[in-house]
């Protein structure tokens, strides 16, 4: 008997990721809600709790390490093996139909894996055409992907594809978190007591019986050209937005057993459809701020000389833009119930240089290839060879020549270690600014690639590292807000701060780079400074870890020391004469993905 589950009405407001499960039920075609937020927002609780609403439908969680076999299904080598033939062996997409499929950390699964996931997951249906099998099932289920942002983003193409999206935050109000606290405590007191979504005349089956009945309803006109221009307004790219919009909104009506969708419908769905489709880079806020998204409802949606209240959707004149008033049950208006999002800023827009591929045991499979020394033996190509040859001799034994290994590929990662001078000689704080704007020039290909950036940053008497290996725009954001420079130039803890950040980084197997961007003038520390300086670049050379030098000395008299690290270092040498972190993100760029 499986546990109790926490029920989904007893979850203490997020009514936005409510209403997004809700409507992503009634109409599959809405494509995947992606819960966004912080560590202990109830994200694994409510979809959890979906599934038990659902009568007790399946609730199938993918785990991180599984492979696209265990996703989609694969050849049953059991059968194979014993000669039964081709056989098809049902993945986790088949024990998900009819209810709901559990991704938590979506942003750190494989992005091959995500496409075959928001894929199915609105068209219902999982085809496979692989280890010489074709078939196809039934796969009909809400897709629920969770995350927290400061452990890196979604591709901008992955993040549109997800129907809806809620930014989840705890909340911050004393007493609806001592509510909260008390329900689940009651709850773990007493599981059994809580009503189960069968129970008659509560409100949980009341709820369960209105998701079973709802159907999406019609989606009029004035409706889909009011879904049109809004996309247009903030500047949603392709017709998904205007697609979802009209959807959703049709879910909602049905949801409430109304026979058509009307405006305050799409106002209703508007930030669960449009607030992560306008990023246009990777710096860019993930969800639009409430005003901002009201202005544009407003500019889409009102009659010329009307406004529109922001918190009611109600015009000025009591009206509701000619559609019917909905209510609460106490005259007012459900709230839009848009929560503040993050904001990071502005961007640094490059072009994207793709990690060359390799062969490895883990990445996506490509082809049956012989057994190597040191590679395993493939299971079901190994039978697949096999059944394919007793199909000629029935009955022959298992020979050498039938073992088969799978070739698969995965993209290399890569770890950029920016190690920067920020003592007090000349240009400290045009430097701490430039290596703020180098990190975040970086992250724009790391939080595409799944590569990372690390910052090392050398002042006073040692060495600190900054900003730990990440590929999380926000954890980068947030460390870099406000670098504190002056001081002497201890370079050769720099140096060796910033190679045991590469050596670390590089011991999964991952390639490294080390960038060290200084003058080379190094005081303090030791009595000869520069020698340090010049002894610990050459332990780079013999760790074998690329590197690279930024000189940006400046004035009309130049010592050529970072020159002179550099030669020792075996590293790529730049000046740095302007500090312009577009042109000097470009040249790290470059020599990271040769």
């Amino acid at each position: 008997m499986s546990p109790p589950v926490f029920p989904f009405a007893e979850v203490v407001g997020q009514d936005d990721a409510k209403l997004a499960l809700m409507l992503a039920t009634v109409d599959p075609r809405i494509g995947g809600v992606l819960l966004r937020g912080q560590k202990g927002t109830a994200k694994t609780t409510l979809a959890r709790g979906l599934a038990d609403l659902l009568d007790n439908a399946p609730f199938v969680e993918l785990p991180l390490g599984a492979t696209e076999d265990r996703l989609v299904g694969s050849l049953d080598a059991a059968a194979a093996l014993t000669g039964e033939g081709f056989r098809f062996r049902p993945g986790l997409l088949a024990e998900a139909h009819g209810g709901v499929l559990y991704v938590d950390e979506i942003n750190l699964l494989a992005d091959h894996l995500v496409d075959t996931l928001l894929d199915v997951s609105v068209t219902g249906e999982n085809i496979v055409e692989r280890d010489g099998i074709s078939h196809r099932h039934p796969a009909s289920f809400v897709l629920v992907g969770s995350m927290n942002p400061e452990e890196g983003e979604l591709r901008p193409q992955l993040l549109d594809r997800f129907g809806l999206c809620v930014e989840m935050i705890t909340p911050t109000d004393t007493a609806t978190r001592i509510e909260a606290v008390q329900r689940r405590l009651r709850f773990d007191g007493h599981p059994l007591s809580h009503p189960s979504p069968a129970s008659p005349g509560d409100g949980m089956a009341s709820l369960a019986a209105r998701l079973r009945t709802a159907v999406p309803v019609e989606a009029p006109g004035s409706v889909v050209e009011a879904a049109v221009r809004l996309s247009i307004e903030v500047g949603a790219e392709g017709l998904r937005a205007d697609l979802t919009l009209c959807r959703a909104a049709s879910a909602l009506a049905g949801i409430e057993d109304r026979p058509a969708a009307d405006l305050d419908d799409l106002r209703r769905v508007a930030p669960l459809v449009l607030a992560h489709r306008r990023r246009r880079g990777p710096f860019d806020p993930p969800t639009m701020e409430p005003d901002e998204l009201d202005r544009a409802l407003a500019a889409a949606l009102d009659p010329p000389g009307e406004s529109v209240d922001p918190d009611t959707g109600a015009d000025d004149t009591g009206g509701s833009d000619g559609e019917n008033e909905k209510s609460t049950g106490d005259g007012s208006r459900p709230p839009a119930g848009r929560e503040r999002p993050l904001a990071i800023g502005g961007s640094i827009r490059a072009p994207v240089v793709p990690s060359a591929p390799r062969a490895a045991t883990r990445g996506r499979f490509v082809r049956d290839v012989p057994v190597q020394d040191g590679h395993p033996v493939g299971v079901a190509a190994t039978a697949r060879a096999l059944a394919g040859r007793r199909a000629q001799d029935p009955g022959s034994a298992l020979q050498t020549d039938d073992l088969r290994s799978e070739a698969r590929v995965s993209p290399t990662r890569r770890t950029i270690v920016l190690c920067v001078d920020l003592s007090g000689s000349m240009g400290a704080g045009d430097r701490a600014r430039a290596a703020t704007g180098m990190v975040l020039g970086l992250l724009a290909d790391a939080y595409q690639r799944r590569d990372r950036v690390a910052l090392v940053g050398f002042r006073g008497a040692d060495a600190q590292v900054l900003l730990s290996p990440t590929s999380s725009t926000e954890v980068a954001r947030n460390r870099l807000e406000d670098l504190v420079t002056g001081g002497e130039t201890p370079l050769a803890a720099g140096i060796t701060r910033g190679l045991e950040v590469a050596v670390a980084a590089g011991v999964d197997g991952s390639e490294s780079l080390l960038v060290l961007f200084t003058d080379g003038r190094a005081t303090g520390g030791s009595p000869d400074p520069v020698e340090a300086a010049l002894e610990a670049a050459t332990t780079v050379r013999r760790r074998g870890v690329e590197a690279m030098v930024l000189d940006c000395e400046t004035g009309s008299i130049r010592l050529h020391l970072a020159e002179r690290v550099a030669e020792a270092m075996g590293a790529r040498y730049l000046r740095a004469e302007q500090l312009d972190p577009i042109e000097l993100t470009h040249s790290i760029r470059t020599v990271s993905a040769t």
